[in-house]
């Protein structure tokens, strides 16, 4: 090869260099402005990763606030399941919250944070610590197919507690299955992301959503 050949590599290659440059620059330009690096993560898409836009990170960080308002327990629990973008919104509103995660870069959060996989929802006793721990569970399937629904579904009836309020944000096209899987019904808030989704993106919930927003 000469030395004006251009050098060309694999584009898996390429991938995880573009992905670690990108990374790289975010905690650089975070670091500077005092900004905790943990926040910045860049979406990983090959885990159907698209982050929630600021809007929607402060509207589901005021339904926590609201809906533990309105406990009077004073141990109101609340779990986030592949929604990672909105989680330091809510740990500032709930310290005791719990980011479920299968993306363990996020385990920079310590105690609050949990790997898991929801393919592993049916095995014999997994998840089992957290059964029944959760008052709120605030949920972002990663795939829009039935088998992710019931599945993470299985998860979110193990760790909640009886009565407890559920919140799913997924697309439209998951409906039948919401209600299907957790009886879950579609409501009007619309949560939105930094980058154009193609598919159309909605909430389900258990309660009366829109009338906390």
């Amino acid at each position: 090869m000469s030395d004006e050949e251009d050098c060309v590599l694999p584009a898996d290659t390429m991938l995880i260099l573009q992905q670690f440059l990108q990374e790289k620059a975010l905690k650089e330009r975070s670091e500077e402005a005092g900004v905790e690096p943990e926040g910045c993560f860049e979406e990983n898409w090959q885990l159907s990763q698209f982050w929630y836009n600021e809007g929607t990170k402060q509207k589901l960080a005021f339904i926590v606030r609201k809906l533990q308002e309105q406990d009077f327990s004073n141990t109101f629990r609340v779990a986030l399941l592949s929604a990672p973008s909105a989680f330091k919104h809510v740990l500032n509103e709930n310290k005791q919250a719990v980011l479920f995660e299968f993306d363990e870069r996020f385990a920079s959060y310590g105690d609050n944070f949990q790997q898991y996989d929801y393919n592993k929802a049916f095995d014999s006793e997994y998840m089992d610590a957290f059964a029944g721990q959760f008052d709120l569970v605030i949920a972002d399937p990663p795939f829009l197919s039935e088998e992710c629904i019931e599945k993470m579904g299985a998860i979110v009836k193990k760790i909640t507690k009886q009565n407890a309020k559920i919140i799913l944000c997924s697309g439209a096209v998951v409906r039948d299955w919401a209600k299907e899987h957790l009886g879950l019904h579609m409501c009007q808030f619309r949560p939105e992301h930094e980058r154009n989704l193609g598919n159309e993106f909605c909430s389900f919930a258990n309660f009366d959503l829109d009338s906390v927003l």
